[in-house]
């Protein structure tokens, strides 16, 4: 799937594993959601190899660089000596006796509302988003990333349940698996290409001004750690409420 040089999606699965495998015993919460990402990633890769996308190859270098802003941050955590962005931050010091559904919540929420536009724009150059024929393309392939997400979905049920004993879970789930992660992970997708756009308006301003605007992302993102927190019923308020956030105009 990639070129002679390039790092390519088999790298990742590797990279996953290997911290899979290594994580302490003391961080086991950390599994949750890196053990649904690795298989999330495989899946990737077979949708790839079945040709579901209009350009496997900027998917496959997409999800690379996706998948290392998630890793980068996981590897800065665990090293304790280099800060991992606020939302990845929070996420990883929940609470460990948290739900595993939560826990994978925390990580959806860093990775997408957080990681993903800025992935997006690693592999979009601005003479890309210049281009509104190529952009369009773009914008379906990133869009086909929901039918692999949801067909994922009975599969990672299954797993999560396992991990717990609480038949709470196992009722839970359902809400999401069938209805509610269809619609909020559709939403928070259409966020952050919403939010990838106002990223690469400031990116033509500099550093500077694309470096205030990130950090205003940063925010509203470990903002929503707060609502994954709160007890009750999450899946509703997200059904409700919804999941991504959104960037306002620049001023």
């Amino acid at each position: 799937m990639t070129q002679t040089g390039q790092r390519g999606i088999g790298d990742v699965v590797d990279r996953m594993t290997r911290l899979l495998d290594d994580l302490p015993p003391q961080l086991a919460a950390r599994r949750a959601f890196l053990a649904t990402y690795l298989r999330t990633t495989q899946a990737v890769a077979q949708a790839i190899d079945d040709a579901s996308f209009e350009d496997p190859a900027w998917v496959e270098a997409w999800d690379v660089v996706f998948a290392d802003l998630y890793l980068d941050a996981l590897e800065a955590d665990l090293s304790a000596g280099r800060r991992a962005p606020r939302p990845w931050a929070l996420a990883f010091a929940a609470p460990a006796e948290l739900p595993p559904l939560r826990q994978v919540l925390l990580g959806i929420n860093a990775h997408i509302n957080y990681d993903l536009p800025q992935a997006l724009l690693a592999v979009i150059s601005d003479a890309d988003f210049a281009d509104p024929v190529l952009l369009d393309r773009r914008r379906r392939d990133h869009e086909r990333i929901d039918g692999v997400l949801s067909g994922r979905v009975a599969a990672e049920e299954d797993v999560l349940s396992q991990q717990s004993a609480r038949r709470t879970l196992d009722r839970a789930l359902r809400p999401l698996n069938r209805r509610a992660s269809a619609r909020f992970l559709r939403e928070a997708r259409n966020k952050v290409w919403h939010n990838a756009i106002e990223l690469q308006r400031t990116r033509l301003e500099g550093p500077g001004a694309y470096a205030v605007r990130l950090a205003e992302l940063e925010l509203l993102s470990a903002a929503r750690i707060a609502d994954l927190l709160a007890p009750g019923q999450v899946l509703l308020r997200l059904a409700v409420a919804g999941f991504g956030v959104v960037l306002p105009p620049a001023v």
